[in-house]
């Protein structure tokens, strides 16, 4: 029987933007960390994993890296942070990873995540990461750490409170702002933020700073951030009001131009996350009885861009 040990073994599925920052982060604070790779896999086992960040850049010359998760050892903590488009894979990709009392963190964006996984794996524990980070990969072996940083970690079905406050202490360790946050309150906070500014940066082809310097889509952001908190609220969840959509918009202004990911996959002809950033939420709020309207438009929009568009809509 495993057992939550002071030193645990984290497993990275989806070594990109984001499961490269925090894997690498994790890695250079000394802890055991294995990535599991694709494309660049050969790159990064002859020359390293390079973070570029605006908080300290640094490399890791000798990494753990598998090109199939079967090669990989059994880890006490696996991170996801493949797309959602990809969580199909997971019932091949995690089973090798996982012992009974594994833990896996799904750092990933949307709402309906962790059902959906957890009806794959009933009896998995799982733990919420909400990434509030401008960070991007655009070549093999290289994440570009623009600014922000911090990840919140909620607790969806996670039995173990010794694994949960190691998981918390050794990200903090690593130099990663981490605080453990309650589950449906964080998934719908997150939502605030990605639901007006992924969709609008593909559907106007234009990055973040833009949208807000023009007065008439600053209100439309604003306006779909009251879409998003009224439907939370309107599902009992706490502490978002109006006063959460304008630190949203304080936060974004200060934050570098910034092409959020649904952008960059559409840029470069990737699937984009419609299901869980759009169809999933205004479903759920839909069966409460609360429309959300303008980010209904906005989702068949996306949906529309996704069959008939191959590139960026012009300019």
């Amino acid at each position: 029987m495993y057992l939550c040990m002071k030193f645990m073994k984290y497993g990275i599925i989806g070594t990109g933007a984001i499961g490269g920052f925090y894997g690498g982060k994790l890695a250079k604070a000394g802890l055991d960390v294995h990535f599991l790779l694709h494309s660049d896999y050969d790159y990064v086992k002859k020359n390293g994993l390079q973070i570029d960040s605006c908080d300290g850049s640094f490399h890791l010359d000798h990494v753990n890296v598998y090109q199939n998760a079967a090669d990989m050892p059994v880890c006490d903590v696996v991170l996801v942070s493949l797309k959602t488009v990809n969580n199909h894979l997971l019932r091949d990709l995690l089973p090798p990873l996982i012992h009974e009392q594994s833990v896996v963190v799904m750092i990933q964006n949307g709402i309906g995540v962790e059902p959906d996984v957890q009806a794959m794996f009933p009896g998995l524990q799982l733990v919420a990461g909400l990434a509030f980070i401008c960070s991007a990969k655009t070549e093999p072996g290289r994440v570009n750490h623009q600014c922000y940083g911090s990840i919140n970690l909620a607790d969806y079905s996670c039995r173990d409170e010794a694994c949960m406050r190691r998981l918390l202490d050794d990200f903090i360790s690593a130099g990663i702002n981490t605080h453990q946050v309650e589950y449906h309150e964080a998934r719908w906070k997150k939502a605030v933020w990605n639901m007006p500014f992924n969709g609008l940066t593909v559907a106007l082809n234009t990055s973040t700073d833009k949208l807000l310097r023009n007065p008439v889509t600053r209100q439309l952001v604003r306006d779909l951030m009251m879409e998003v908190i009224g439907a939370a609220r309107h599902l009992g969840v706490r502490n978002l009001d109006a006063s959460f959509a304008e630190k949203m918009l304080t936060t974004t202004d200060v934050m570098v131009p910034y092409s959020p990911s649904m952008k960059l996959d559409f840029d470069f002809h990737r699937p984009m996350e419609i299901e869980y950033l759009y169809s999933r939420p205004i479903e759920e709020a839909r069966k409460a009885g609360y429309p959300m309207p303008k980010l209904e438009m906005l989702e068949a929009e996306l949906r529309f861009l996704a069959v008939n568009t191959g590139g960026c809509p012009s300019a």
